[in-house]
């Protein structure tokens, strides 16, 4: 297991933000400061306006973990992966979330707010954050994943 850090990114879009405040409250719960890059309302919204400069924000190394939310999960998760020290991992079920950190080394969870309910989400936070990246043979494939 790692440590889990002490403070956490997390950013959605208009159809997450509910979801996000629970996942806020969660974390809190946990002692895990968060950082909320937006959006803070349900009013629309385009997800890369916050998750760009959560990405960045990142990729600066003031943040080990991100968590992103939007209503499939998908916006959210391909925009991250666009930065090149971002892994993020879509994920709907705690195994999911536990694969993408073991054999993946993610280090951005997203979530589908619109196809998962806050328990699930909780349970799937718990199991990004309670694992780690395995190494050995899954090394060699993450590194081979950045292009530039």
């Amino acid at each position: 297991m790692s440590k889990t850090p002490d403070k956490i990114a997390i950013a959605s879009d208009h159809a997450g933000f509910a979801l996000k405040q629970k996942i806020k409250s969660f974390l809190h719960e946990k002692g895990i400061e968060s950082f909320d890059f937006g959006t803070h309302s349900e009013e629309s919204v385009d997800y890369p306006d916050y998750v760009h400069p959560l990405a960045q924000a990142m990729g600066k190394g003031d943040y080990e973990l991100g968590i992103v939310i939007c209503g499939s999960g998908n916006g959210v998760n391909i925009t991250a992966n666009k930065h090149a020290h971002i892994r993020s991992a879509l994920c709907w079920i705690p195994e999911i979330a536990t694969l993408a950190r073991h054999h993946n080394d993610a280090n951005v969870l997203a979530m589908p707010a619109r196809f998962i309910d806050e328990k699930l989400a909780r349970e799937i936070t718990e199991a990004f954050l309670d694992a780690s990246f395995e190494g050995g043979r899954h090394k060699n494939r993450v590194d081979k994943i950045k292009c530039s």
